[in-house]
């Protein structure tokens, strides 16, 4: 019987294994990831769904990648949004870009929030013509809604966007 010894410090008592490069890797040394860590992401690369990670291959494969996903987060919460009602605000945006579309979302905001992450990753600043639905599942006694939405990317300037309240300031 072969004991396993970690790839990082060399102690024998290694238990667990990378999921990229199947090293044996101890307890101490191994880097964790969560679950749902990139949950947003419409396809979760093979190199980052493992849930266990050597020091090396974190660093290598997912720690750049953690803080793009992070820093795009961020981004998403920002991203202003006009929904399809607004028209009169709207009118003159640009709307060459393709709807986004995300499905099965818990709630109304988390419609915005993965609606925004998708907006910010392809690098615009605005979602125009949101339009946001949802649809009741009975299972059993227990019920709950599957919310789903769409809506247009587009950049526009701040101080576009800033308009109005800009006129409500005192100019003095």
């Amino acid at each position: 019987m072969e004991k396993s010894v970690c790839c990082t410090c060399l102690k024998p008592k290694a238990t667990l294994e990378c999921g990229a490069c199947k090293e044996s890797v101890c307890k101490n040394c191994a880097q964790f990831l969560e679950e749902g860590s990139f949950s947003f992401l419409a396809k979760v690369p093979e190199q980052l769904s493992h849930g266990t990670y050597c020091s090396n291959c974190f660093d290598t494969h997912v720690s750049a990648e953690l803080a793009d996903y992070t820093h795009t987060l961020e981004l998403a919460k920002d991203i202003h949004i006009f929904e399809n009602d607004q028209g009169k605000e709207t009118r003159f945006f640009n709307r060459k870009e393709k709807p986004l579309k995300v499905e099965n979302c818990a709630d109304r905001e988390d419609v915005f929030l993965r609606l925004g992450f998708l907006a910010a990753k392809a690098g615009f600043n605005t979602l125009i013509d949101v339009a946001v639905t949802y649809e009741k599942v009975v299972s059993g006694t227990y019920k709950t809604h599957k919310w789903k939405g769409s809506g247009v990317p587009t950049n526009v300037a701040e101080a576009r966007l800033n308009r109005k309240s800009n006129l409500k300031s005192p100019s003095r």
